[in-house]
């Protein structure tokens, strides 16, 4: 499996979080002082499926209307993609069974595309106080989440909540933008998706307003219902100077992520019961490691 922790950032609380921040993944049995922290966590390990101008979330049955997108999961999603369309698809993921889409932006690097090397989807109990994560209900099959502002103009604007870093380079620090990793590193991106529901809709007419984040650690009485974090975390195989780099929606701080979900509903319910309510650290097959 591919490393569970991102190098240079400080391992985070299971049950403690800032509101739509990034965290790194935090080893099982995490020691912070003189506690162990237990770990609530199962992951998807997705291989690169394919590359397209299209986005069935933002522009459903539009082909060619979005910027290109690199695929992961689903081998089938383009601009028409359903729900049944990726139940009855094959999947790149480790485990096989996670028919879910996921996307991001394309990047490219001196003008050609450059695939990650590795990508990892985690789902993970952290970001909630005890009672909310003792709560946590099973993603909905059908649930679309995007998170990210593909459109931002600069590191600071609302919704820009990507970071960068280098994977085995502890001393870069995390970016919004790009940043250079030397030689023997990698280039490596996380975002955190919203984990509050509202209990209701799969999707919102902004594709965003049916989530949010959590709040001191709790969810908003307006999406009360608490769900697995999904964490996105890229690594590519690329280093050195950043100015080479380029996202298809832009700068470094456009990073964002697409989440359509097709896990079984009994295997989700498994994984949410055996792993995020009971804080255990699980693996591709949904069993504690």
């Amino acid at each position: 499996m591919a490393v569970l922790a991102l190098t240079g950032l400080l391992a985070s609380l299971v049950v403690a979080g800032t509101a739509g921040a990034a965290e790194s993944p935090a080893p099982a049995e995490e020691r912070v002082g003189a506690e162990a922290v237990r770990v609530a966590e199962f992951v998807a390990e997705c291989e690169f499926s394919h590359r397209r101008p299209d986005d069935p979330i933002v522009f459903p049955g539009l082909p060619g209307a979005s910027h290109s997108h690199s695929f992961f999961g689903s081998t089938v999603t383009d601009a028409h993609t359903n729900l049944g369309d990726l139940l009855e698809s094959d999947s790149t993921c480790d485990p096989a069974i996670d028919l879910s889409s996921y996307w991001v932006p394309t990047l490219f690097v001196d003008g050609e595309p450059v695939e990650p090397q590795s990508a990892t989807f985690y789902y993970l109990g952290e970001g909630v106080n005890e009672q909310t994560l003792a709560q946590t209900q099973p993603l909905p099959q059908g649930l679309k989440i995007v998170a990210g502002n593909a459109v931002a103009t600069g590191p600071d604007d609302a919704g820009v909540t990507s970071r960068w870093s280098c994977l085995h380079a502890g001393h870069v620090d995390p970016s919004k933008d790009f940043v250079n990793c030397p030689e023997g590193t990698a280039l490596e991106s996380y975002l955190d998706f919203p984990q509050c529901w509202d209990g209701v809709n799969l999707d919102s007419p902004d594709h965003k307003s049916h989530m949010s984040y959590p709040v001191a650690g709790t969810c908003p009485s307006t999406h009360p219902v608490s769900v697995p974090k999904l964490r996105q975390v890229l690594r590519y195989p690329v280093t050195g100077d950043p100015s080479r780099f380029e996202l298809a929606s832009g700068a470094g701080y456009t990073m964002h992520g697409d989440f359509f979900n097709a896990w079984p509903e009994p295997e989700m319910e498994r994984r949410v019961t055996d792993c995020i309510r009971a804080v255990i650290k699980c693996g591709p097959d949904g069993i504690p490691g």
